[in-house]
Parts: C-alpha cells; sequence; structure tokens
C-alpha cells in the first residue's frame, strides 16, 4: 500500500471512530463543543499550510467571513441550497485571497508586512460586512431561512449528530491536504523561498506561483471552515466570523499546537475553544473582549518558550526517547 493510501485509510478509520461518538449518548453542549473544535481545527490547519513557510497571516477571519456570508446570502437571497453555496463561497474567498496575495507577492511584500496586509484585508472585510447592513444584518448579524418541513436535507440544515459527521469529513479533507502538499515537490521549494527568496529563484523555482499554490489551499480550508460554522451555528455575526479576534483565534490554535506538524492545529483548536468556553463560563459577560487578550498574551509566550508548539515539544521528547538505546548500545 502507498504511502497516500495507507494516510487515506488511517484517516478513513478515525473518521468511523470518532463519528461514532453521538452513539455514547454525549450531552448537546459537548457535541456543540466538538464540532467547533473539530471546524475550527480545520480553519487552523489551513492556516498552518502557509504559517510554516513563513506566510503568516492575521487576516485568515476575512476568508471565514467571506465563505459563509456569500454561502448565506446566495441561500436567503436567491434560494440557492448551502450544498452549492458552500463551494461558491469558498470560490469567493479564495477570489479575495488570490487578489491580495498576487500583488504582494509580485511585490515582495513579505516578513511582517505580509502580516499587516493580510490584517488589513480583514478589517477591510469587516467593515464591508457591516456597511453592508441591509443584506448582512451589519453589527447585529443575520439568520439563514429556516427550510420548511422536509426540506432540511436541502438546506443543509441537521441536527448535531450530521453536523459532527460533515465536520469530521471537512477535517480529514484538510489533513489529506496537509499530507498531500508536504510529499509532493511544492514542500521542498517552499521550505527553500522562506529560507531565501533569490537563492530559490536562483535555481529555477517559479516563487510566485509556489507561493500562490500554498495560498489558494490554505485559503480554501479557511473558506470551508467558515462556511460550514455559520451553516452550523445558523447564525452569522461579522465580530465571530470575519473579525480581528477570529483571526487571532486561529493564529493562537495554530502556533500552540504546533503549525509544523500535522495534528498541531488540532491540538491547538482544543487547546483554543476549551479556553474560550472556561472563559465563557468562568467570567459570563464580565469579561466580554477579553478572549483576544488572553490569546495575544499566550500566544506571545509560546513563541519564546514553545516556538513549535506543543506537538513539537511530543516530537523532541520522542527523538530524545529513540535515540537513548542508541547512545547507550555505543557506549557499551
Amino acid at each position: 500500500m502507498s504511502g497516500i493510501a495507507r494516510d487515506v485509510a488511517l484517516l478513513a478509520l478515525g473518521v468511523l471512530l470518532l463519528g461514532a461518538v453521538p452513539l455514547l449518548s454525549p450531552p448537546d453542549y459537548a457535541m456543540h463543543v466538538f464540532i467547533t473544535m473539530a471546524l475550527t481545527a480545520l480553519a487552523g490547519t489551513g492556516w498552518a499550510m502557509m504559517g510554516r513557510f513563513g506566510l503568516v497571516s492575521f487576516g485568515h477571519g476575512a476568508f471565514l467571513g467571506a465563505a459563509a456570508y456569500a454561502m448565506a446570502l446566495l441561500w436567503n437571497e436567491a434560494g440557492l441550497t448551502p450544498w452549492l453555496g458552500i463551494p461558491i463561497g469558498v470560490a469567493v474567498a479564495v477570489a479575495i485571497g488570490m487578489l491580495l496575495a498576487y500583488p504582494a507577492f509580485r511585490l515582495r511584500v513579505v516578513g511582517h508586512y505580509f502580516a499587516l496586509v493580510t490584517l488589513a484585508a480583514g478589517e477591510i472585510v469587516r467593515i464591508l460586512i457591516v456597511a453592508l447592513r441591509d443584506h448582512t444584518g451589519g453589527s447585529l448579524g443575520m439568520t439563514p431561512v429556516q427550510a420548511p418541513p422536509g426540506q432540511q436535507f436541502l438546506a443543509m440544515q441537521f441536527d448535531k449528530t450530521g453536523f459532527w459527521w460533515i465536520a469530521l469529513i471537512a477535517w480529514a479533507g484538510g489533513l489529506l491536504a496537509w499530507r498531500l502538499l508536504d510529499r509532493s515537490m511544492s514542500s521542498k521549494a517552499l521550505a527553500a523561498i522562506s529560507e531565501d527568496e533569490d537563492a530559490a529563484a536562483s535555481i529555477g523555482i517559479r516563487v510566485t506561483r509556489e507561493k500562490m499554490k500554498v495560498t489558494v489551499i490554505s485559503v480554501a480550508l479557511a473558506g470551508l471552515a467558515g462556511a460550514l460554522t455559520a451553516q452550523y451555528r445558523q447564525y452569522l455575526n461579522p465580530e465571530s466570523l470575519a473579525g480581528l479576534g477570529i483571526s487571532l483565534q486561529i493564529v493562537f490554535g495554530a502556533i500552540a499546537g504546533g503549525m509544523y506538524a500535522p495534528f498541531g492545529p488540532t491540538i491547538g483548536a482544543i487547546i483554543t475553544i476549551g479556553l474560550d468556553e472556561a472563559l465563557r463560563i468562568g467570567f459570563g459577560t464580565e469579561f466580554t473582549g477579553g478572549a483576544p487578550l488572553v490569546y495575544g498574551l499566550l500566544l506571545v509566550l509560546f513563541m519564546l518558550f514553545l516556538p513549535r508548539g506543543i506537538a513539537g515539544l511530543f516530537e523532541r521528547r520522542a527523538r530524545r526517547a529513540a535515540a537513548k538505546p542508541a547512545a547507550e548500545r555505543a557506549t557499551a
């Protein structure tokens, strides 16, 4: 069995095992947290595919919001089923990402300058959503039209068990995309580009094309996560789907979990959503807006003391454990 076939088989087995969670009859609140973790992990996986090659984005919330609102508006105003609206929403997010990334890459906007460009783009999308309040509901948000009885499948309005399966399949698809990129030559080219663009270009690597490839994949995964999150919640709000807060949450989760390991963003999503729920339950409305502050402080600590995240810590310990017997044999 080839490596990719083995990975697909393992992911399918994992989805089947995790898909059995509803059979344990967990509380609705627990299922809500699990679904949110899976969709957040999908967005974090998309972000990490760029971040680990030095393309740091603080505007991924823009892509979540663009896909989510495009899908919801197509359903509310044109009656287009989310089964078609979600791919169109993802395409809208990818188009925005390409319009943003192509000139930035051509003009050699790198490092913290690229991060600032993405940050500005995220705020532009959020402000645009608020400005189009006649269609989007503005800062009050909007609610997708509820489907009449018997048309829930067409409207993609499922219970938590149905959405748990959708979230799992999307999460597994993100991990598969990560694995395919890792096994491709683009991964080697992007690693060379992140070290020195001029040197990479001098040996024949098409820098802009390779950057655009990984950007499209990253933005598509983020857009898919945003559209599915909006469809699951049945409520869209610019602050929770397109603001700086959601972008910072994605960045924190990917870095804390480990953006260099495939399951790192998933670990980060578990930490992030767990922390978010703990703050909400523990402080309620008394700490409104405090989550981004906590994310920011923890992000600084992780970057200083655990730059490769929790997954990187586990990998380092595993390497030490594997090297210890060899060192003992050499000493003997």
